[in-house]
Order: C-alpha cells, then sequence, then structure tokens
C-alpha cells in the first residue's frame, strides 16, 4: 500500500508551507462554521482544504514553487518576528537581556552574576544592574 502511494505521489508537488496553512485555515472555519451555523464558513473552509488538495497533486512543480514562494516572501516579516521572540524567551531562561539607556541596544548577560557593570559594545556607555 506504501509503495502505491509513493508511486502515485511520484512527479506530484506535495505539501508545502502554503499548503499547510491553507489546509489549517480550512480546519479552523469548518469548526468556526459548526458552531455559527455559517454558511460562507463552510464555503471557505471547503475551498481552502480543496485548493490545498488540488496543489498537492498537481503536477507543475514550477508554478506550485513559484505560489509558495511568493507566500513565504509575504509572510517574511511575521515570521522572523515569531522566531526571535521564540528565541528570546528561550534565552530568558539562562540570561537577562538589558537595553542600554543610551542608545537602547539590547545586551544579553548570564544570569546569577549578581550586581555588576555592563559596558554597552555599541556606544560604550556603562550602567550598573543587578544579575
Amino acid at each position: 500500500m506504501k509503495e502505491k502511494l509513493i508511486r502515485f505521489m511520484y512527479g506530484r508537488y506535495g505539501m508545502d508551507s502554503l499548503g499547510k496553512f491553507t489546509i489549517i485555515t480550512g480546519v479552523v472555519s469548518m469548526v468556526l462554521a459548526g458552531w455559527n451555523h455559517s454558511m460562507i464558513l463552510s464555503l471557505v473552509s471547503w475551498f481552502c482544504i480543496i485548493y490545498s488538495y488540488f496543489r498537492m497533486f498537481s503536477r507543475n512543480i514550477y508554478k506550485r514553487s513559484s505560489e509558495n514562494q511568493w507566500y513565504l516572501n509575504k509572510t517574511y516579516k511575521l515570521r522572523t518576528a515569531v522566531y526571535r521572540q521564540k528565541n528570546l524567551m528561550i534565552q530568558r531562561k539562562t540570561h537577562h537581556i538589558y537595553k542600554c539607556p543610551a542608545c537602547r541596544q539590547k545586551i544579553r548577560i548570564p544570569r546569577g552574576k549578581g550586581r555588576i557593570e555592563i559596558r554597552c559594545p555599541k556606544c560604550s556607555a556603562t550602567f550598573i544592574k543587578n544579575s
């Protein structure tokens, strides 16, 4: 069975970031349509799911790839902002993150160092903080 699926999908585009987004959007709108009994949300959900399956089984790889690249370019700023915030939350477990009072540069200091004098690498201003 697995080999038949592999043979069927050979030469087809498959799943990508835009496909995942449309599937998730379709499922969320389908749940909302079930709660609100909205025909419009139901149609949107079916459109999203059918479109994502169309993209997944398409043999026009160049066109699907360019659509995905367009989606990635449009969502670049949002994805990088989310990644930065996630990275900041991970670093907060082991480091304090201070801002220089003069130039607002972020400075990362390990936790547990006690009272320290910090020199900003950008503007060379010094300030004292408890770590």
